[in-house]
């Protein structure tokens, strides 16, 4: 298996498909199937087995909000 290059990319989307993206996450969590979505040309598999965790950021005026999926790839 080839190895994969580091990213780090950030997607802005609409409401309209963050809702749809967000509610097909929460389909597959409540079915324990994997996840999946494509991100900048790149299709990701998130595995049932993804810890998920929550992190709120605050700097001056400015607040961020993030939900993070995190896995080991095997």
């Amino acid at each position: 298996m080839s190895e994969k290059q580091d990213r780090d990319i950030e997607k802005v989307y609409s409401t309209e498909d963050f809702v749809a993206k967000l509610r097909r996450l929460a389909d597959a969590l409540e079915t324990g199937e994997r996840f999946e979505i494509q991100v900048a040309g790149e299709r990701i598999y998130v595995p049932e087995r993804a810890e998920f965790t929550v992190e709120h950021e605050r700097e001056d005026d400015e607040e961020e909000l993030e939900f993070q999926l995190k896995w080991v790839n095997s």
